[in-house]
């Protein structure tokens, strides 16, 4: 009998006894608070005993114990800096963000709509995040099967969490080639139904690509919404985006993947949208009303409740309320995964961070 882990039964909607996690970590002040091993000086030893003590954070560990350099950011109470550039950069992590220049080869709306995605399709020198060549959909898949054993032929093993994951899946293509501003100021124009077009062929290729992948989940990240509700008025999204989605997940569930959908911001306004268009769950932000969606959609994955702010406020009757609420959610659905939506960077109070995950281990259950 196979023995399936906590993660892919929550994937599944199949309530695990323990609620696993999905935490967007980034951490390393909290890493060295939680094992007692600098994370700058040993960053193999401090992960490794970081998984020994919370195992269901399921973090990756360094092949290399060789120092890491220290971020010279906010240790000399500095918050950013500026490069040759004039780009701003803050603190994330154990270094310093880096810089999007999004849309800075476009000037001008004549610009946007003289543009041609299909006619482009190399996008491997221009910062969209999905920066690949998709002028050739079997060399495209060539580069994505490498990321998989060999021996898995084209299907997952049963029980497996293989993913893939895609960061455009409609709407950030044209937000992150042409930048914001020329792209609100372009995306209500008869013209711009061709541009979208052309860069939903180049999702065509993309999940049937992913459709052949040895996976058995399929990640589709889109920034649909931010921290107050919808960027885009619904009837634009009923043109652009959501038939789009049905489509591609049409493909990739054809083949038995499964979709989470992930976006920041709150969700509220677009998960009956994205549920509908064939998602099995959603991962977003802490100002998503999580237990509406449970309570409408029978056993589905959601994660991305628990809020930040919390943990850096770190009064321990907040941190447990917060968790007891949590895993009030989790009851209502056997896809609920513990994770603190609005990420765990740098500057989350160590202390916070440990009360929640002890907390966790306490209280998540079923």
């Amino acid at each position: 009998m196979t023995l399936f882990t906590d993660r892919y039964l929550a994937y599944m909607g199949l309530a695990p006894k323990r609620v696993p996690h999905w935490e967007h970590w980034s951490c390393p002040d909290a890493e060295t608070y939680l094992t007692g091993i600098d994370y700058y000086d040993h960053p193999r030893q401090c992960r490794v005993r970081l998984r020994e003590i919370y195992p269901q954070l399921e973090l990756s560990v360094p092949e290399s114990d060789d120092p890491k350099p220290r971020p010279g950011l906010d240790l000399q109470g500095e918050s950013s800096t500026r490069d040759a550039r004039g780009n701003r950069h803050v603190r994330w992590g154990d270094g310093e963000t880096s810089h999007w220049d999004w849309g800075h080869k476009f000037q001008s709306e004549e610009d946007v709509f003289a543009f041609s995605p299909l006619a482009q399709a190399d996008f491997t020198d221009i910062p969209v995040v999905e920066s690949r060549d998709f002028s050739d959909e079997e060399r495209l898949y060539d580069n994505y099967r490498k990321g998989y054993p060999a021996e898995w032929g084209d299907k997952a093993p049963e029980g497996s969490t293989a993913s893939a994951g895609f960061y455009n899946t409609m709407f950030m293509w044209p937000l992150l080639t042409f930048g914001w501003d020329l792209f609100l100021r372009t995306c209500l124009a008869p013209r711009f139904e061709r541009i979208m077009d052309e860069f939903a062929e180049i999702n065509r290729r993309v999940f049937r690509t992913f459709a052949r992948l040895p996976v058995n989940f399929i990640v589709c990240h889109d920034d649909i919404v931010n921290s107050r509700g919808p960027v885009c008025s619904p009837k634009w999204m009923h043109k652009y985006i959501f038939p789009r989605y049905e489509e591609f997940w049409g493909i990739a569930k054809a083949a038995g993947k499964r979709i989470i959908f992930m976006s920041d911001g709150n969700m509220d306004a677009f998960a009956d949208d994205v549920m509908a268009c064939g998602a099995s769950g959603i991962i977003s932000e802490p100002y998503t009303d999580y237990k509406a969606i449970a309570r409408r959609y029978q056993d589905c994955f959601l994660a991305g409740e628990g809020d930040n702010r919390v943990l850096t406020r770190n009064d321990p009757d907040e941190i447990k309320a917060m968790v007891v609420s949590m895993v009030e959610t989790a009851r209502m659905t056997g896809g609920y995964m513990m994770c603190i939506g609005n990420h765990i960077p740098w500057n989350v109070t160590p202390q916070g961070i440990k009360r929640y995950l002890d907390w966790s281990v306490e209280l998540a259950v079923r």
